[in-house]
């Protein structure tokens, strides 16, 4: 990845509806060469998808919560695994170090729906042993846009 690769890639995250020409102005290349940089990105699975930045207490979703899951030994996490990236409340599954075996980030509507959602859509995981619901009373930063690392030496 080269200097040009990089300012694309942070101008895209800022702004994902930015147009060709407006990046090509940051490339500091022609449109057309703009265009091939962007598709070359995509193709190589640097640039994942195009999406909008959603408000979640405007589509429905404003509770924030964590759930830390540690499942018993010597299970198969697998069908966990598939479960949990089905589950549309599910923004993130990590497996993790420490106590825990996996954590999970999720959007809901409120405590109600938390509830239900950690009694039977991850505590009735097969294999799940225990669980810990953290919920967020505020949120100082939630980005997705990643610190782009300099670009190589050629």
């Amino acid at each position: 990845m080269d200097e040009i690769d990089r300012n694309i890639l942070i101008a895209v995250q800022q702004d994902g509806a930015a147009g060709l020409s407006e990046l090509s102005k940051v490339a500091g290349l022609s449109v057309s060469a703009t265009a091939e940089r962007v598709k070359r990105l995509e193709e190589r699975g640097t640039i994942r998808g195009w999406h909008a930045a959603l408000d979640p207490a405007a589509v429905g979703c404003p509770l924030l919560g964590f759930v830390m899951v540690g499942m018993r030994p010597g299970r198969d996490d697998a069908n966990f695994r598939k479960a949990m990236r089905r589950a549309d409340a599910v923004l993130e599954c990590h497996a993790v170090s420490g106590g825990w075996d996996y954590m999970l980030k999720l959007r809901l509507p409120d405590l109600a729906a938390l509830e239900r959602f950690v009694a039977d859509e991850v505590r009735g995981q097969s294999g799940v042993e225990r669980t810990e619901v953290i919920i967020s009373l505020s949120s100082t930063k939630e980005t997705m846009i990643l610190p782009v690392a300099e670009a190589d030496e050629e």
